[in-house]
């Protein structure tokens, strides 16, 4: 068990509703909303996208920072997600949600990305090659029990290679973003030298917990 991993609770669906109520505060509730995607979202967003942008945002970057004990972990074998940390910038994509179906897909992102609340939901500035847009991004919280902070290249590598949660394997998460990066030409040359040294172990079944 990674002793840096602590248990985190999970969130009770009032607090996420509330949570997700908190970060509408400012919709009128007829205008498409736009969600900021550095991760799975990319290749993997769960639900309809009305249009999909490349973007950029300034003030943080794309990290492998947070524990993962559901997802793609366990709490005796947690793996790591990505997760926005504060610094540099980030390239991914903004993908517009049709008005109408804000409330749906904003409770399944919520169950789906803060199950234990270890994410700070934030409307960020993104650069668009058809101009910028203000989009929901999931900011690692680092006052969270999650957090990870920067592990070395060994630990991290340890820690990918023997998880897996109710979304499957982590080194297959890691691997599927990099991947979907490249693929929309996006450059992470730290995520690319991690998929290298994993990819021997694409589709392998997680270690024994």
């Amino acid at each position: 068990m990674h002793a840096s991993a602590p248990d985190l609770p999970l969130l009770t669906p009032a607090q996420r509703q509330a949570s997700i109520g908190a970060a509408l505060t400012g919709w009128n509730g007829h205008d498409d909303v736009w969600v900021f995607a550095y991760g799975s979202l990319i290749w993997n967003p769960g639900f309809s996208v009305a249009e999909r942008r490349m973007a950029r945002v300034s003030g943080h970057h794309r990290s492998l920072c947070l524990w993962s004990r559901v997802n793609r972990g366990t709490p005796a074998n947690p793996g790591l997600v990505f997760g926005l940390d504060r610094g540099g910038s980030c390239r991914g994509c903004v993908l517009r949600v049709a008005a109408a179906e804000v409330p749906a897909i904003f409770a399944a992102l919520w169950d789906r990305e803060m199950m234990t609340g270890a994410y700070l939901p934030r409307w960020l500035r993104c650069l668009t090659p058809a101009g910028p847009v203000q989009a929901l991004a999931f900011v690692i919280d680092r006052r969270g029990s999650g957090y990870a902070g920067a592990l070395e290249e060994a630990r991290l590598l340890a820690a990918i290679r023997g998880a897996h949660g109710r979304y499957g394997a982590c080194v297959d998460y890691v691997l599927d973003t990099d991947r979907a990066l490249r693929d929309h030409g996006i450059r992470d040359r730290q995520l690319e030298r991690l998929a290298r040294l994993l990819a021997p172990l694409a589709g392998a079944p997680a270690d024994p917990v």
